[in-house]
């Protein structure tokens, strides 16, 4: 857990090194102090160095809370992937790993953001709306080891409390179903309190066409220029 010790000398320097705003200063007690609430432990703070007094601690954390320096902390890795990141490779090695085929949409909304960040409960909005939609989450992305119930977008209970930075949600779904999910993502944006962005990928046929760049043409949705293209230097070996 991220704590400040009574060596604060009230310098206030580490106040803006916090990306959700965690770190306040106590007039009373001339000294900063961390809200435990918002804190997310990412621990930007300690890593900055920036305490002149070497006031902020870095202790241990036991589950759940555990789970914030997880999926907030870049240096963080999940037991379940043994890898650092708040999801996978996503989407961009689909070349090699054909986690998403012809006729199929890989879809990343990513919630959350330095500022703002996002809890369980927002993003179980998300995953209760999908429910509906015959989504197929991936395996590796450590959102999955949290779920109850996940063909109902359910979470476990000892969870929802929580808070990151961020997180991302990722899942595979067939083309034509593709337009009821944006909608659905849409409608209940209403009720999120945090920013997200959605990422989709495709394939592309042989006559260069994409599809689902056309889906989303189809649905208003504008996409910008400069998304990440899968160039498909690897090959796909069936195992």
């Amino acid at each position: 857990m991220v704590l400040i010790n009574n060596s604060c000398i009230g310098c206030q320097q580490c106040i803006p090194y916090c990306p959700v705003g965690a770190i306040l200063f106590s007039v009373e007690d001339r000294k900063s102090e961390v809200d435990l609430v918002k804190c997310v432990e990412c621990g930007t703070c300690y890593r900055s160095g920036v305490c002149p007094v070497d006031a902020i601690e870095y202790t241990d954390l036991e589950y759940p809370r555990s789970l914030r320096r997880h999926f907030s902390d870049p240096t963080s890795k999940h037991e379940l992937t043994n890898m650092p990141g708040r999801g996978t490779e996503e989407v961009k090695t689909n070349d090699v790993t054909n986690r998403f085929k012809e006729n199929e949409v890989g879809v990343c909304i990513e919630m959350g953001r330095p500022g703002i960040g996002t809890s369980i409960l927002d993003v179980e909005k998300v995953t209760k709306a999908l429910s509906n939609h015959g989504v197929t989450y991936e395996a590796k992305n450590p959102l999955v080891a949290l779920f109850s119930n996940m063909e109902k977008g359910e979470f476990k209970d000892e969870v929802k409390g929580e808070r990151f930075l961020s997180i991302i949600i990722e899942f595979v779904v067939p083309e034509e179903r593709t337009p009821d999910v944006l909608k659905t993502v849409k409608r209940i944006s209403s009720e999120i309190e945090t920013v997200f962005s959605i990422s989709l990928a495709g394939t592309i046929d042989d006559d260069e066409h994409i599809p689902v760049m056309e889906i989303a043409d189809k649905l208003g949705i504008e996409h910008k220029p400069n998304a990440k293209i899968n160039l498909g230097l690897g090959r796909f070996v069936e195992a």
